[in-house]
């Protein structure tokens, strides 16, 4: 009895009780047919629903937990086992019926363990013509909202699911299948032993990148030789590498074709991720980081494999410039937008290529349940480097750039120390420092919290947070002086020369106010002053009231009054 069995029932008896893709029974010596059909369907449909690669049926164990093995004496014994999982094909659908049997006699008693196939995407399991599914620990008719979950999967082609009807075995590269093996097992360490006596074939069907044996888009994508591209057509499966200069100009590049999963590293032997000291206010030495956090280099790139909207016929693209990494693949990103990832409990339900996504998730190349992204975020932040940024605005195409450099050190320096700020207000407190703009959400949390002053667009950290974050001249310089000194600094300037327009207020002014201004707004600032100025009696024109016109000084000004 393979012992990775064994755990995998210990697994599931540890599961809760509102587990909908496995059940337990204790199956004393006889258990109707019908039901065994029902729990096929039942099982069937919510590991469909539930992304599992299987659900369980277990006889010989009680349902409720602490669970404990009872023993079973159900009457159907090998080759009885064997006719019950031909029978069971016979009311299903599509021929739906278990994967396999296990007997096992156990010094507890006899478990039997029937393990039953996800649903076909697109088709819930019938079970003689009615559809079945689970609520906690009970069975009954499929909720209709389900059933549409279900059917709504074949809306869109899984094109990674496709197969490659003129490709064979031979039309993988036995490097790319013996490497896949092993991030296999590191995926599923109980295998290990299994997986060494798996043919090639067995090994690719388990590892979800064959169909009963036959050749898919994704098992060419990621295991094809160099020479079967061809299969993929108009697809394309490549990588590009682009390295560019600080003035934006190209001075080297590579494509990288298949197998994909051999040629991610031979991207990252292209890209020269140096080593920067910081400074992190948690230490005395300075720290030596690379600028690119090896994981989340990998996770980026993988997303795009996983999530390339390969009927483009588009390249997958990796741009190196001197302090930043830009990833991008096309198809636009399906959860809407990375706050919602942050902000809403509920994980992403879809998948642009879900055939590709979980073989990925198999081979230890990425998680589907959308942690990849919070995780990167999170390294980010410990690492004190600008978070990524996702540009979704292109249409069709997602793009991030990664940044291999602090952009503000003193800023930086906040975030050390206010572990306290959550998620949400880190990434918008990371826009403030890019200077991007905020969402109205956004911009009240931080305003709410004194984080940010200044108007939008021209946002700048608070005097609070410069308190603690050491920019205190940085503060001043962008809040500027107040309007009564730049009203005096005026009054002075016309008792010295008497008259002068408003283009030489401006001149003497412009640099001086707040740089948290554009151009633009600083003349106008000037404007509005000039007219406060005008309305309190302070200064008058002097002949025409346009722009040339002259400022002098009334007799009021020597009173002091501003």
């Amino acid at each position: 009895m393979p012992e990775n069995l064994l755990k995998v029932l210990h697994d599931l008896m540890n599961l809760p009780t509102e587990t909908e893709w496995v059940e337990f029974k204790e199956a004393g010596t006889t258990f109707d047919f019908e039901q065994i059909g029902r729990y096929v369907s039942a099982l069937s449909n919510e590991a469909n629903l539930n992304d599992k690669p299987e659900g369980w049926l277990i006889f010989g164990v009680t349902d409720k937990p602490p669970r404990k093995i009872v023993g079973s004496h159900f009457n159907e014994t090998p080759p009885g086992l064997d006719k019950l999982k031909h029978k069971i094909s016979l009311q299903t659908n599509h021929q739906l019926t278990f994967l396999s049997i296990h007997d096992l006699n156990l010094p507890e008693g006899r478990v039997v363990m029937f393990k039953v196939p996800p649903a076909t995407r697109g088709i819930p399991t019938e079970w003689k013509g009615s559809v079945y599914g689970r609520i906690h620990d009970s069975t009954g008719q499929l909720a209709l909202h389900k059933i549409q979950r279900i059917r709504d999967q074949s809306a869109t082609l899984d094109w990674s699911a496709h197969i490659c009807e003129k490709a064979t075995i031979a039309n993988l590269d036995p490097a790319a299948i013996a490497f896949a093996r092993q991030e296999y097992k590191k995926k599923n360490p109980h295998l290990v032993n299994d997986v060494d006596s798996w043919t090639d074939a067995e090994f690719l069907n388990r590892a979800g990148l064959c169909i009963d044996g036959r050749i898919t888009n994704t098992a060419i994508l990621l295991l094809g030789k160099n020479t079967s591209g061809h299969h993929l057509s108009p697809a394309i499966g490549q990588i590009t590498w682009v390295l560019k200069n600080a003035s934006g100009v190209e001075r080297d590049y590579a494509h990288f074709g298949l197998p994909i999963i051999l040629a991610i590293d031979n991207v990252f032997e292209k890209i020269r991720n140096l080593t920067v000291r910081h400074i992190s206010d948690e230490t005395l030495f300075p720290l030596e980081l690379t600028q690119y956090d090896s994981w989340v280099m990998r996770e980026l790139l993988h997303n795009c494999i996983a999530h390339q909207d390969y009927l483009q016929g588009a390249r997958i693209s990796v741009v190196e410039n001197v302090e930043s990494l830009l990833f991008t693949n096309r198809g636009m990103f399906i959860p809407g937008s990375v706050d919602s990832l942050f902000t809403s409990d509920a994980l992403p339900d879809r998948y642009r290529n879900p055939f590709l996504a979980q073989a990925m998730v198999n081979l230890n190349m990425i998680d589907t349940v959308g942690s990849g992204i919070k995780r990167m975020f999170r390294l980010q932040r410990e690492r004190n480097f600008p978070l990524p940024d996702y540009n979704l605005s292109q249409a069709g195409k997602v793009s991030v750039r990664i940044t291999g450099k602090i952009i503000d050190p003193r800023y930086t320096r906040m975030l050390v120390r206010r572990k306290d700020l959550d998620m949400p207000d880190v990434i918008a407190l990371d826009k403030v420092q890019k200077g991007q703009r905020l969402s109205e959400p956004e911009f009240a949390s931080l305003k709410s919290k004194k984080l940010v002053e200044g108007r939008r667009p021209n946002l700048y950290v608070s005097e609070t947070v410069a308190s603690e974050t050491d920019t205190k001249v940085e503060y001043i310089r962008k809040r500027s002086f107040d309007r009564r000194h730049f009203k005096d600094m005026v009054i002075e300037y016309l008792k010295k020369f008497k008259e002068t327009d408003r283009k030489t207020i401006e001149d003497l002014l412009i640099d001086k106010v707040s740089d948290a201004l554009n151009e633009t707004q600083k003349r106008q600032y000037i404007k509005d002053l000039l007219q406060e100025m005008r309305k309190a009696g302070t200064i008058r024109t002097k002949g025409s009231r346009t722009f040339r016109a002259k400022w002098i000084l009334t007799q009021k000004s020597d009173t002091g009054s501003r």
